[in-house]
């Protein structure tokens, strides 16, 4: 058994980002359209000058790259596009640091493996894998060995040199031009995308200017203004080279606290985006926020805790009271994640939704999750044969979760507390599935996982306590187990005897009330043809 992590209060999130659709007229969807492909081909060549520029990268290189943008557009697009690019640059490289050690990952597993006698056993203890169960499959993974440690040169290769690869619209999107009746789109239909994909309209913003935000400004009454790139200055319908939409902006979410930063010229940063699909366009407005210090983990359970167990389907829920009690029935919050992107989306939102509106009810200020991590386990290295279960994993959406339900709560004063998420569906499963299920509630394995995660983040075991001795009710046996705190003064003594009477026990100072009857094999006893009769009651008692 690992060593379990403690567990902690998950911080809060660094910024905000709301969204809001545009009703916007042809005449300025089409000016929208013109200003973001124009500037997505800039952000285009910036970003292969950037590529090319690899490790070699520095200030005075993005001062130079900056300049010769502000020549073609304006110094403030530059710089939105140029700090675009960086982060651009920046994600795909991560995404490469990943990719170099999910690979050196699956070698080192397979070599292990390989060294194995076929069908020989795991052995933990020594720290020994399992060998493959067929010849075949032992040929078919020394195969892939190979494959993978080719991939792995040129990886190290591109990462050496600082050069990564990066596709303005999506790799997905671009290989879908080469099968359009597969995806059942039209030429024209992909071409609409791959335009809106590849389109920039997006500007930082800047504390201290009007309304936070010069080069794409929306005031307080929700008028949006954009400032034209030089080459464009043609269609400003406003003074110094601005177009105004006819559209108003009204954000629903949050539309308060954007409209305190506006006021006070605090910077947010917009982005336009057109949806070919819908025919929609919609501006997202986002900004920072202050750091709040976290919650201390004993002050985040004072009141109890929501304990959930994420799953493919559903999230379990089950409230414990500060002593890990369970309290309630199980609640369970169900999703579909079978659709689009967008619906699953939406699924995910209405069961966190759900699931808070649970706590509130409860009393309860905060929810312990599972810090969960799939990454090594979607490889085909850990589980290469059930590529179902491989599958249910890689759709799983753990960050998605977390991520959601983090921004959730951030104004509800609700904490969310992450745990170890090591043998708490087995042990859940052993110590309190049957215990809790009656003949009218079925408590499933998930049901009693919510149990494990709750008590893991209450500082308590997962076992329950222990049953009382089959002898009798007292300690004469020893003292019963995981029944007190460690802390707890005089635990380790016996129990007091309680004054009056027990359980199936006669004091000695009550007089009884019948003779003692011989066995019923002797006849003729005097006590076999006396009757007994009980004394009636004393009605004036």
């Amino acid at each position: 058994m690992r060593e379990l992590a403690a567990s902690f209060v998950v911080p809060g999130p660094a910024g905000v980002a709301v969204r809001d659709r545009l009703r916007v007229s042809d005449a300025d969807a089409a000016v929208l359209t013109e200003v973001g492909v124009f500037l997505g081909s800039l952000a285009s060549g910036d970003l292969a000058e950037r590529s090319r520029q690899g490790l070699a990268h520095d200030a005075t290189g993005r001062a130079v790259r900056k300049r010769a943008l502000t020549g073609k557009s304006s110094a403030r697009w530059a710089g939105s596009i140029t700090k675009a690019t960086h982060d651009q640059w920046a994600l795909a490289r991560r995404g490469q640091a990943a990719h170099l050690s999910r690979l050196r990952g699956q070698i080192a597993s397979i070599e292990a493996r390989l060294a194995r006698p076929l069908g020989a056993k795991a052995d933990r203890g020594a720290g020994l894998a399992r060998g493959y169960a067929l010849r075949g499959e032992w040929h078919a993974k020394s195969r892939r060995l190979h494959t993978l440690k080719d991939r792995l040169v040129v990886v190290e290769a591109d990462w050496a040199a600082g050069r990564v690869h990066v596709v303005r619209g999506g790799k997905r999107l671009a290989n879908t031009r080469h099968q359009l009746t597969a995806a059942g789109l039209s030429e024209q239909q992909w071409r609409q995308r791959w335009q809106a994909e590849r389109m920039f309209l997006a500007a930082d913003g800047e504390s201290g200017k009007r309304f936070g935000n010069e080069t794409i400004r929306i005031t307080d009454t929700g008028k949006l203004t954009l400032k034209l790139p030089a080459p464009l200055a043609h269609l400003a319908n406003a003074p110094h080279g601005r177009y105004v939409l006819d559209a108003t902006v009204r954000f629903r979410h949050r539309g308060q606290e954007w409209r305190d930063r506006i006021t006070a010229n605090r910077a947010v940063a917009y982005r336009i985006h057109h949806d070919p699909v819908r025919g929609r366009w919609y501006v997202t407005a986002s900004w920072q926020r202050a750091a709040v210090p976290v919650l201390p983990l004993e002050a985040a359970l004072a009141r109890g805790v929501v304990g959930v167990d994420m799953n493919d389907d559903h999230l379990a829920a089950w409230h414990l009271d500060v002593h890990g009690n369970p309290v309630g029935a199980p609640q369970r919050f169900f999703y579909d994640l079978t659709n689009s992107a967008e619906h699953r989306d939406a699924q995910i939102r209405h069961a966190l939704s759900r699931l808070l509106h649970h706590t509130r009810r409860c009393g309860a200020a905060a929810i312990a999750i599972e810090d969960l991590d799939f990454t090594d386990s979607t490889s085909r290295e850990k589980h290469g044969r059930n590529k179902r279960f491989r599958r249910l994993i890689s759709r799983f959406p753990t960050a998605k979760l977390t991520a959601r339900l983090v921004s959730m709560v951030a104004e509800q004063d609700i904490a969310i507390v992450a745990v170890d998420p090591a043998y708490t569906s087995g042990w859940g499963a052993q110590h309190w599935q049957k215990p809790l299920a009656t003949p009218a509630r079925t408590i499933s394995r998930h049901d009693a996982a919510s149990i494990a995660v709750g008590r893991r983040a209450l500082g308590y075991p997962i076992r329950r306590r222990t049953t009382p001795l089959p002898a009798h009710q007292s300690d004469v046996q020893g003292h019963r187990t995981v029944q007190a705190r460690p802390e707890a003064r005089r635990r380790e003594e016996t129990r007091p005897h309680p004054p009056g009477p027990r359980t199936r026990c006669v004091p000695p100072e009550v007089e009884r009330k019948r003779e003692t009857s011989l066995p019923k094999t002797v006849r003729g006893s005097a006590t076999e043809q006396q009757s007994w009769q009980q004394d009636s009651l004393p009605l004036s008692v």
